[in-house]
């Protein structure tokens, strides 16, 4: 009997132990959450709308989490004032131009407050002071975009489903030009004839090149190039000297 009673007390010793050390765990946890165990101050911001954030939610700034909401307060039916605490480590970072707007955890994750970088040159921030803030975009006008953006998407398609289905019937200019078969070679044909004129005024250059009337001007224009050659070749060569 006296065993049974020392097995007990032993069972109960162990669960209050570890009862104990899972609350001592669950404080420090939330302390920390919640900045308790670091000297910390205050800054404010007001919204129109907060976008579900939560007393709780986590303070960043520059990426790093910083601290932590405080309190969320309805200060008149357009305005909702948030209070954030904040590391006195960063303090010295935290401009009184900086400005609070509301993000998320990725996608779909909590909601929080960034803290932007203020200007080098701009005051620090007092204990308490109001930030300016920027209204966050909803997620119901995001989608709202996505679905006129995906309509008219989808309009555009349709059209151009409609414009390939003309051309293959051959209607219209273009589809004219790609299904029938004689206005194709008539193209090519043109084009032919275009390079056999180019061919054709090239030679009429070269044979007006060589008559006595215009081979003056024509010799005089060469050595004017080749004079700006060779001044070109001497500065470079003078470059280099």
């Amino acid at each position: 009997m006296e065993t049974n009673t020392q097995k007990f007390k032993f069972r109960l010793g162990l669960f209050v132990a570890g009862g104990l050390a899972i609350f001592i765990l669950a404080i420090f946890i939330i302390g920390k959450q919640k900045n308790l165990f670091d000297p910390v101050f205050n800054l404010t911001s007001t919204f129109r709308n907060i976008s579900g954030l939560q007393i709780g939610n986590k303070v960043r700034f520059s990426g790093i989490n910083v601290g932590t909401i405080d309190n969320i307060s309805i200060v008149n039916d357009s305005t909702v004032r948030v209070n954030m605490l904040i590391k006195k480590d960063v303090w010295k970072f935290i401009k009184t131009d900086c400005k609070v707007t509301i993000g998320s955890e990725g996608i779909i994750g909590d909601k929080l407050i960034i803290i932007s970088q203020g200007l080098t040159d701009a005051p620090l921030a007092k204990e308490g002071q109001q930030l300016q803030s920027s209204e966050p975009v909803e997620t119901d006008a995001i989608m709202k975009s996505l679905l006129v953006t995906a309509g008219n998407a989808e309009i555009i398609t349709s059209q151009l489903a409609q414009i390939m289905v003309k051309i293959n019937k051959g209607d219209g200019t273009l589809g004219r030009l790609i299904q029938d078969k004689t206005m194709a070679a008539n193209l090519n044909k043109t084009m032919v004839n275009l390079k056999e004129s180019s061919k054709g005024l090239d030679e009429n250059m070269k044979a007006v090149k060589h008559n006595f009337l215009f081979k003056g001007y024509f010799d005089r224009k060469a050595k004017k190039e080749a004079a700006k050659k060779e001044e070109a070749k001497e500065a470079r060569e003078k470059n280099k000297k």
